[in-house]
């Protein structure tokens, strides 16, 4: 599962970055951070559901 969460991660900062980089797809670059924020705050709920309870 982290794999998965690393491509997207990769991915969304990839898309960030093209969005930022040609004025016309500011968009897509708002768009890649939302997700990319999403898949961090994703991945920190999941950690923590499956450390078992101390």
């Amino acid at each position: 599962m982290w794999t998965v969460l690393v491509i997207l991660l990769v991915a969304w900062a990839i898309l960030s970055v093209v969005g930022f980089a040609l004025e016309g797809l500011l968009w897509l670059g708002i768009i890649g951070i939302v997700l990319f924020l999403g898949t961090v705050i994703f991945g920190i709920v999941r950690r923590g559901a499956s450390r078992p309870p101390q």
